[in-house]
């Protein structure tokens, strides 16, 4: 359903710190006015009435795992990116640990052109860095990709960048963003042989986030903002899971200014130590989901604008996979279709306000990525917007996930609040519980 103007009526705006009711005209794949009320011109405007209901800007997801090329028997760009619309997410920043890996600026094209032809919501991607391609850093274009990703523990595959020299050379010699995995590999190793040595392969999940400790994730983050403030580099710490790890950052200046900042995932936020016992590796993530006490910590660091962002890792794996046992199931979940609906929930339960959810996961992740004209509800930006009804309950079930994989770790929640309309590039993309099959997205550009 291609329309080139669409008036959004009766609408709750969540932008900018707060929620105005009003109406959003827009023309092509832009906003063209935001207003207390706006007339339809013409007969061929499409009016979709909002009812009261909430409009968010379109989320910005800066860490998400599509598993193209190589891995698409867990995921693809094309089925990710459905579901992800699905969930109010409308731009994803996707990750180098594919198969091949994205570390040379030929494959980091080659992505370029699957996401081109297949992808459902906005795109871009990071370039990975390994112990030896800084030569192939060096020749990444700032404005035409997201940033640089750094695995400093060995999350997934071979991408551990170990070398404190080529390390600090990396940090030396770019201005893009650098976001980082922080986990001392030698701290997990060490815990892993241990726990091993003491229960073989089938080790409890709950000692997971004893073996991918609260100290593996301190001393590796802690390395890197060392590094960052020596060298000066723009670094950006993904997934943070302790609470300890939260002292590490300032909220003493705005986002624009900061050169270290911080991201919290939907996981981190939702889960502890005490979901284990139910769920098993369902919620086995890299880092791991540490004690409630942590979670306190984040939301509290969050809140206080230590952590800038709030992102999913999305990171599907079969259930096959996943059903294994703990050394032999990989580490990751799909989250891209209930992050925003999870988060609203929170604000359900009195933990975060609305306008908040927006500056964390649209306004933010704009700043901190310089991404153009996205991630406000603002005349002359791409219409990238978001309907939801706060008080619609629904179940997560097998048969109304979209994720390849076909589960979730939310299997089971019932959540009060429902994506009615997703718009992208001013085009309805997904409407009536359904993934439109129009394809509007666009390559991310940034403002560099």
């Amino acid at each position: 359903m291609q329309n080139k103007t669409i008036l959004i009526k009766n609408a709750k705006i969540v932008n900018e710190g707060k929620v105005t009711e009003g109406d959003i005209l827009i023309e092509g794949e832009y906003i063209k006015e935001v207003s207390d009320s706006i007339s339809a011109k013409s007969a061929d405007v499409t009016i979709i009435d909002a009812e009261g209901n909430y409009v968010f800007p379109g989320c910005i997801d800066d860490q998400v795992h599509f598993r193209e090329p190589g891995l698409t028997h867990k995921a693809s760009i094309e089925t990710e990116s459905r579901a992800a619309l699905a969930g109010g997410i409308t731009s994803f920043i996707e990750m180098p640990n594919t198969n091949p890996q994205t570390t040379t600026v030929d494959k980091l094209e080659e992505k370029f052109d699957i996401a081109a032809n297949t992808s459902y919501a906005n795109y871009s991607f990071m370039f990975g860095g390994t112990n030896d391609n800084l030569d192939e850093i060096l020749k990444v274009n700032p404005k035409t990709v997201a940033g640089l990703k750094l695995f400093l523990g060995s999350s997934t595959g071979n991408m551990l960048v170990d070398d404190p020299k080529v390390i600090e050379k990396i940090f030396s010699s770019t201005n893009m963003v650098i976001s980082v995995h922080c986990e001392d590999e030698a701290t997990i190793r060490k815990n892993m042989k241990a726990h091993i040595e003491e229960f073989g392969d089938d080790i409890p999940m709950e000692k997971h986030p004893i073996i991918r400790s609260e100290e593996a994730c301190y001393l590796s983050s802690s390395k890197a903002i060392e590094l960052a403030k020596k060298t000066g580099a723009r670094l950006h710490v993904f997934h943070l899971s302790t609470g300890k790890e939260t002292q590490l950052f300032s909220n003493k200046i705005p986002l624009k200014d900061k050169k270290i900042t911080a991201e919290v995932c939907v996981h981190h936020l939702w889960f502890s130590d005490e979901d284990y016992a139910k769920k098993g590796t369902h919620i086995k993530w890299n880092p791991a989901v540490k004690t409630a006490k942590d979670r306190e910590q984040l939301w509290k660091a969050l809140l206080d604008d230590r952590i800038d962002v709030i992102a999913t890792d999305h990171a599907p794996h079969t259930l096959e996979e996943k059903n294994n046992v703990y050394t032999k199931a990989p580490s990751g979940g799909p989250l891209v279709q209930h992050a925003l609906v999870a988060m609203i929930e929170m604000y359900h339960r009195d933990k975060i306000s609305l306008p908040k959810i927006a500056e964390k996961m649209a306004h933010n992740p704009s700043i901190l990525f310089q991404v153009e004209k996205r991630g406000y509800i603002r005349e002359g930006y791409y219409a990238d917007l978001v309907i939801v009804d706060i008080n619609s309950p629904w179940s997560v079930k097998k048969e109304n996930i979209l994720y390849k994989c076909g589960w979730s770790p939310f299997e089971g929640t019932t959540f009060k609040s429902r994506i009615t309309h997703t718009l992208l590039n001013g085009t309805l993309v997904y409407n009536n519980f359904k993934v439109l099959d129009v394809k509007a997205a666009k390559r991310l550009t940034f403002n560099r």
